[in-house]
Order: structure tokens, then C-alpha cells, then sequence
């Protein structure tokens, strides 16, 4: 697999065939997720669930930072605690990405349970010459890392340049950057420099490399972090290892609202809450993939409407390839599987074209609904379609629930009662079957010579 990497600006092979490690940037938690979020974690998603299709073992880590300005601003706001605030907010993050069927991450580190790993990082980076203790905390000396700007492409010169005063003026250099804040607010911890609280960059470095270890294979995140966050965590980490931090820098455009920023000030933030009430998860992940990863993609209803289409196409699709009973063996399946099957693993092979692997998936939705819809479809075709068909869905992280056996027969038999119904013009009788039906989201598709059924998601954006 080819993915482009932010630090070379080229493509990088990363070896499938052993166990990779990626590390992603998770969120703050002082407020409820939102869709921006939501894409780069899915896109990360999907990403895992590919290597994990092929056979890869795949050590997945995304930290919390639970200890922020921004957590305690809020605890005050509602004259609560920081801790109080922070597991509010994992406990709702949890809630609204298992509803995105994002599959649980092998770690969720907090900065709050690995103050000793930062606190032993911070005192490696002293002992080098590479921090100093101020009046106000400890901060790392960029002017001492030759490298800095890296990631970013940014000079250490221009910086400086354009970097506005500072009003700490503790610091050696405008450019140096927290790696622990002095402070008797809650919480605060005791260090060998004063009472304070990690800064966000130490965070991830530490924990980064306290579950993967100092070289891992691939560090991801939004665009947004590349400046500073992980520019920071470039610099103190290789100062600290004197080895390359991560292999592959992996960063996710921003999803954006009437081409803006979303952001509290213009009111515009789509919460995951919002988008998963109104369009579920698969049109949610759907509209998050539909785009190159790597660049932004702006929110509107018309987009999201058109997935929910194709959505209904693909729920069609899998209705269709169960209820196969034809006997028109076509020649030329076996190839249309092999081609989209190959288009669709190519597609995420070269630098993860998630648009691309869509084009595949929605390629053999369209041919099954066509040969369908021309009684073309043979059952043991079928078959060997829906194998294909559902590794695709699990990769995508697209569900459709599965009917079993029982279920199936018992929708069979209520349509086959319906029917003798309405033949006997028992209209009131089989009318009540349809309400049955409807409540059951059971929509019939006529063909030529028969007429099948499916199980529709119910979503709410239909209604509107």
C-alpha cells in the first residue's frame, strides 16, 4: 500500500504484511464531537479495517486529551470539575462513534493517567539542553532543533519574523512551546520544576511512544494539527529518541460548511448527534469517504441527500442478491466481480482513494440492480455476488442489517397472506398486514414477473 506522506510530500510504501502501528490524534474533550471530527476518525476507520481484511494486525491507539485550558474554562462556566467534564465528554464521544460503527481503538490513552511518562520525557529533554525552566513553566528551545519547520514547511526565520509578541516573556524565543504549564489551578499535579499540568504536545509524544514505541509506522490526524501540534511533537520527540519519529504522516482535510470553517462563532457546527439523528451512519460515513481523504470537503444537505440515494441503492442491491431465484447463470459475473474487487482494493492501495473504492462498490450495486431488475439474476450468482458485495460494506463500515432465515419467512408469509387477501377482496383484512409491513419498514419492489421486498433504514431525512 502507497500513502502520501506529509513530511516528504511523496508517496511512502507502507509493508502490509506485517503489523502496523498508527497512531491517531483524538479529540479534547470539553464539547460534543462534531462531523469534522467525525471524517478524520472514520477515514482512520476505514483505513483499519482494510489492513485488517488483508490479514494485517493492526495496533490502533487514539489518545484523549483530558487535562486543557479549555476543559477547565468549561468546568468553571458550569461550576463543576475538569474530570467531571472530560468523562462526560468520552463517555458521549463513545456513544456517538459506535453509533458511526467506528470499531473501538486498541488504546484510548488520557494525558491524566500518564503524568509520569510525560514527567519522565520532560526531564530527558532538560538533561539534553533541549528545555528550560522558566518563571512559568518548562519549554522546549526550538532554536535547538536544526529540523523544526519540517512537517510544515515553514523556516524557523519566517517564524520568528512574523511571530507576534508574546506576552510570557519568561521565554527565550516567541517559538518555544509549553511543555509544562506552572499553575495551582485544578487539576494540577507535583513535578520537580513546580505544581502545574502537562502542555498539549508532550501529551501525544508520550504516550505515542509509550504504546508503540519510538519509530511506528503511521501518525494521523486533521490538517488543522500539521502546525503546531505535530510539528511540536516532531521536534521533542526526535530530540528525545534522536531517532525519525513517525514513518508516515497521515493528515485529513477539513470538512467545511458553505465553503467556512466550522466554528461556534458563525454558528455553524454540525454536531455528530445532529448528523446521526437525522441521517444515520452509513450516509454520514458515505458523505465522509466520498471525497479524497487529504482534501477538504464542504457539508450541505443536497450532498448528503445524494448518498442517502445511492445508500437506498446499495440497501436494494442486498435485497435483491437474497431474494435471487432466477436460473440465468451469466458468464460474465465472475468477471465483473474480479474487476470491481480489484478496483476497489487498488483504489485504497494508491495513497487510500476512498472516492475511488466508492466508484467500485457503487459499480456492482448498479450491475446487480440491473440484471435484477431484467430478471437476469441467478441464485447461485447471487451467491457468489453477496460474498464480494458484504467484504465491501465491511471495509466501508456500511451496515445493513442481516434478516436471517426466520425472519425472512415470516415477511414471506405475511406478503403471501396479503395477497390471498386482496384476491378474496378482504381489502380491510390485508390492509392490516400492510400496516404491519410499514411499521416494519418492509418496502416492495415490483419486477416483471414478481415482486420482492425490502427492509428499508429507517432515516429521518426522508420525512423532511
Amino acid at each position: 500500500m502507497k500513502l502520501q506522506d506529509t513530511l516528504s510530500n511523496s508517496e511512502q510504501m507502507l509493508d502490509i504484511s506485517k503489523k502496523i502501528r498508527v497512531y491517531l490524534c483524538g479529540v479534547t474533550v470539553y464539547d460534543e464531537s462534531h462531523i469534522g471530527h467525525a471524517r478524520t476518525i472514520i477515514v482512520f476507520d476505514v483505513l483499519r479495517k482494510y489492513l485488517e481484511s488483508k490479514g494485517t494486525t493492526v495496533d490502533f491507539v487514539q489518545n484523549f486529551t483530558d487535562v486543557d485550558d479549555k476543559i477547565i474554562n468549561r468546568a468553571e462556566l458550569e461550576n463543576t470539575t475538569a474530570e467531571q467534564i472530560s468523562s462526560r465528554y468520552i463517555q458521549n464521544y463513545f456513544t456517538d462513534f459506535d453509533g458511526l460503527n467506528v470499531k473501538r481503538a486498541t488504546n484510548y490513552p488520557k494525558a491524566t493517567e500518564h503524568i509520569d511518562d510525560i514527567e519522565n520525557f520532560i526531564k530527558k529533554l532538560i538533561e539534553k539542553d533541549m528545555a528550560y525552566v522558566s518563571k512559568n513553566g518548562v519549554y522546549f528551545s526550538v532554536s535547538k532543533f536544526p529540523h523544526y519547520g519540517k512537517l510544515s514547511k515553514k523556516k524557523i526565520d519566517e517564524l520568528q519574523s512574523g511571530a507576534r509578541i508574546e506576552v510570557d516573556e519568561a521565554k527565550k524565543d516567541p517559538l518555544d512551546f509549553a511543555l509544562w504549564k506552572f499553575s495551582d489551578v485544578k487539576p494540577f499535579w507535583d513535578s520537580p520544576w513546580g505544581k502545574g499540568r502537562p502542555g498539549w504536545h508532550i501529551e501525544c509524544s508520550a504516550m505515542s511512544i509509550r504504546y508503540l514505541g519510538e519509530n511506528f509506522d503511521i501518525h494521523g490526524g486533521g490538517r488543522d494539527l500539521i502546525f503546531p501540534h505535530h510539528e511540536n511533537e516532531i521536534a521533542q520527540s526526535e530530540s528525545f529518541t534522536e531517532k525519525q519519529f513517525a514513518k508516515i504522516w497521515m493528515h485529513v482535510g477539513m470538512v467545511t460548511i458553505n465553503g467556512e470553517k466550522m466554528s461556534k462563532s458563525l454558528g455553524n457546527i454540525k454536531s455528530i448527534k445532529y448528523v446521526l439523528d437525522n441521517w444515520g451512519s452509513n450516509v454520514i460515513r458515505l458523505f465522509c469517504l466520498s471525497g479524497h481523504y487529504s482534501k477538504p470537503i464542504d457539508y450541505s444537505e443536497e450532498l448528503l441527500k445524494e448518498n442517502l440515494t445511492k445508500w437506498r441503492q446499495s440497501e436494494i442491491c442486498y435485497y435483491e442478491l437474497i431474494h435471487a431465484n432466477d436460473k440465468n447463470h451469466d458468464s460474465k459475473i465472475k468477471l465483473l466481480i474480479e474487476e470491481t474487487s480489484n478496483e476497489f482494493d487498488n483504489a485504497l492501495e494508491s495513497d487510500f482513494n476512498t472516492h475511488l473504492a466508492l466508484l467500485a462498490f457503487f459499480k456492482l450495486v448498479k450491475e446487480v440492480n440491473y440484471l435484477a431488475a431484467e430478471e437476469k439474476l441467478d441464485s447461485n450468482d447471487a451467491k457468489i455476488i453477496i460474498s464480494e458485495f458484504e467484504r465491501m460494506l465491511e471495509v466501508l463500515g456500511l451496515v445493513i442489517p442481516k434478516i436471517t432465515l426466520e425472519q425472512k419467512q415470516e415477511i414471506d408469509n405475511l406478503i403471501t397472506n396479503r395477497e390471498q387477501l386482496r384476491k378474496e377482496k378482504k381489502f380491510q383484512e390485508a390492509d392490516k398486514i400492510r400496516d404491519k409491513l410499514n411499521e416494519m419498514n418492509i418496502e416492495l419492489i415490483d419486477h416483471k414477473g414478481k415482486t420482492i421486498w425490502m427492509r428499508k433504514e429507517k432515516i429521518n431525512a426522508d420525512t423532511q
